[in-house]
C-alpha cells in the first residue's frame, strides 16, 4: 500500500455548545489538516495522486469553506446572527469538534474522488484528532453536511 499525506493549514474560529470547559466561548486556532491518500498501485506518473492536485482540490475547498470562518452548531443561537451581518459562518449538524472538522475534510476528499483513508485536525500543537472509516465499511458516502456544504456556508 502506498501512502501520501498532505498538510493543509488554515484559520478558524469555534466554540461548543453544553460544555463546562473554556472552548464554551468563542475562539480561534491555527489548524492543520493533515490528510493521508492511499492506493495499492501507482498512477502512470508513480504517483498516488501529485500533491499540486490534492492542494488543487483540498486546499481551495478549504479557504473557500473553512478558512477564516466561524464553525458553529446548527442549534448555536449566533448562526443568525452572524448570517444577518454577513459574517463568514459555516455550520454543522453538531458540535464543530476537532473529531467533526476531521470527519468534514475527509467526506470532502472522499466525495472529490480523492482516495482519502484518513484526516488529522491539528487544533493546537499539542493536541489533534483523527478521522479513518473503520475498515470493514470500506467506501462510503460523505456526510449529509458536505453534500450541502454551498448553502450553508456565508462568505464575507
Amino acid at each position: 500500500m502506498y501512502e501520501v499525506t498532505r498538510l493543509i493549514k488554515f484559520c478558524y474560529g469555534h466554540r461548543l455548545l453544553n460544555y463546562r470547559g473554556k472552548c464554551r466561548h468563542l475562539h480561534g486556532h491555527n489548524g492543520r489538516a493533515q490528510v493521508t491518500l492511499a492506493s495499492e498501485a501507482l498512477d502512470a506518473r508513480g504517483m498516488v495522486r501529485d500533491f499540486e492536485e490534492i492542494k488543487g482540490t483540498l486546499q481551495a475547498w478549504i479557504d473557500q469553506t473553512l478558512d477564516h470562518t466561524m464553525l458553529l452548531c446548527r442549534e448555536d443561537p449566533l448562526v443568525e446572527e452572524l448570517r444577518r451581518r454577513g459574517e463568514r459562518c459555516y455550520v454543522l449538524d453538531t458540535n464543530p469538534t476537532a473529531e467533526a472538522i476531521a470527519r468534514l475534510i475527509f467526506d470532502y476528499a472522499l466525495l472529490a474522488g480523492l482516495p482519502v483513508t484518513a484526516v488529522t485536525l491539528w487544533e493546537t500543537d499539542q493536541s489533534y484528532a483523527t478521522y479513518r472509516p473503520a475498515a470493514a465499511r470500506g467506501r462510503r458516502r460523505p456526510a449529509r453536511a458536505v453534500r450541502r456544504a454551498r448553502s450553508t456556508s456565508t462568505a464575507a
